[in-house]
């Protein structure tokens, strides 16, 4: 009996998923289908960066410090300023205070 030396190759399979946005995704970056990252992640400089407390904590401060959406600060300010007023209104507080009778 003669025993052969060659072995069996294995098939290859190429994969591709039906509904993937190629090998770079729309960001540019290598898409990895076992990732779960959160949605805003690639927006935020303080996520994944290395370093201890303080540096994150500098990472923070620098993220507060840019500018933001313009119309967003007003939004705030105004949602704010109606509910300030609102709850005001249901203690029962006297305006009058503020100005001179």
């Amino acid at each position: 009996m003669k025993l052969s030396s060659k072995l069996k190759k294995n098939k290859k399979y190429g994969y591709k998923p039906r509904y993937s946005e190629g090998e770079h995704g729309r960001d540019g970056l290598m898409n990895n289908p076992y990732k779960f990252e959160h949605k805003f992640d690639k927006f935020r400089t303080t996520v994944d960066r290395q370093g201890g407390v303080k540096n994150r904590f500098r990472n923070a401060v620098n993220d507060l410090k840019r500018e933001g959406d313009r119309n967003l600060r007003l939004r705030f300010l105004v949602i704010f300023a109606i509910l300030l007023l609102i709850v005001l209104y249901i203690l029962d507080f006297d305006l009058s205070i503020f100005f001179p009778s």
